[in-house]
């Protein structure tokens, strides 16, 4: 969000810790003071995901296929699957193959195809930078090549990085250590030290294996 929409947003339970906040509910009277944290998508609720989605995106089968094209399974559309994703990929034994888990790799669009490789490690799911579009900062855009820190997911621990500014408005963050399954379509969000500065949409990545 950009600082104009923050400018008058007031956040009371920020210096608060969650048992600091459940304790006072208690008090108050709370019938939910104690209610168990919820660990699904905040406005689906628990339930399957593909499931949820299949309600509103259409399936469009097509293939699964080695990085070097070789068939080994069909998948039930682009849009259920994400980079590094292991489970429901329904992969059986390839003859002459190990048996090392399968991943999501990389999506051919044009062609239909999921892009799947065995392996947690295989080097096609790390990217060495990525560029982001619609940023939104703060306060001020962060300077140019000034020592920050970066996160792609939930909970992902701090990833040293740099940040540059395009005249475009799209935004370059190189990663110190290359990193695992950076997903366009999802966020970036920059950080210095403990201060959330802002982020944006990442558009694409740098394999790190170029």
């Amino acid at each position: 969000m950009p600082a104009k929409a923050l400018a008058t947003t007031l956040f009371p339970l920020g210096e608060m810790q969650k048992s600091q906040v459940r304790a006072i509910a208690e008090r108050a009277g709370f019938a939910n003071y104690a209610k168990k944290d919820s660990t699904g998508i905040c406005f689906i609720g628990e339930r399957p995901f593909r499931e949820f989605l299949q309600k509103y995106l259409p399936t469009r089968p097509g293939r699964m296929v080695t990085p070097e094209g070789e068939i080994v399974g069909e998948h039930i559309g682009l849009t259920y699957y994400t980079l590094g994703q292991r489970k429901g990929l329904e992969i059986g034994g390839v003859r002459g193959g190990s048996e090392a888990p399968w991943y999501v790799v990389g999506k051919r669009m044009d062609a239909n195809e999921l892009i799947v490789a065995q392996g947690h490690d295989h080097p096609l799911l790390f990217s060495s930078a990525l560029t982001a579009v619609e940023t939104a900062w703060i306060n001020e855009p962060p300077s140019e090549d000034r020592p920050l820190a970066a996160k792609v997911r939930y909970r992902q621990a701090d990833q040293a990085c740099r940040v540059s500014h395009r005249d475009d408005g799209k935004v370059d963050v190189r990663f110190e250590t290359p990193q695992r399954a950076v997903t366009p379509g999802q966020y970036v969000v920059i950080y210095d030290g403990e201060v959330c500065l802002g982020g944006g949409i990442i558009e694409s990545a740098t394999p790190a294996a170029l």
